[in-house]
């Protein structure tokens, strides 16, 4: 992973699913991060709704989360997760990190989370900086 070192460098997550998309933001000086929404929209308008939150949070990078199974192979949804990263690259230019997201929704349900998808990539976020030197 590459970050820039000695910057204030904030982030957009996101927990992909079919039907919902969570998001999160935070910042690597914090290395904290807040659940923001779902998007439960598909096609165009979801992209029309992360347009919107990008344009208001105004991320240097984002950060999306690519689900395995426990034993680590990959799946449908490996492959979604994937595709919904690159369109995010290709449509927003901007940097996109994948962090594996094991056990997140699993996470975000225990601590009592109302919005599951939002926590969960609130979860995938503080994962990617813990694997991140601190600046």
């Amino acid at each position: 992973m590459s970050v820039a070192r000695g910057a204030e460098q904030s982030f957009l997550a996101f927990d992909f699913g079919v039907r919902r998309v969570g998001v999160a933001t935070g910042s690597v000086v914090l290395r904290q991060a807040q659940p923001l929404k779902s998007i439960a929209v598909e096609g165009d308008a979801r992209f029309a709704a992360i347009a919107a939150l990008i344009a208001e949070w105004q991320p240097d990078a984002l950060v999306v989360g690519v689900p395995f199974h426990p034993d680590g192979a990959e799946h449908d949804n490996t492959h979604r997760a994937r595709r919904f990263a690159r369109q995010l690259h290709g449509r927003f230019r901007l940097p996109v990190h994948e962090v594996d997201e094991r056990y997140t929704t699993t996470e975000a349900r225990a601590a009592g989370a109302v919005d599951l998808d939002a926590a969960s990539a609130a979860l995938i976020l503080e994962q990617f900086f813990r694997g991140i030197p601190s600046p």
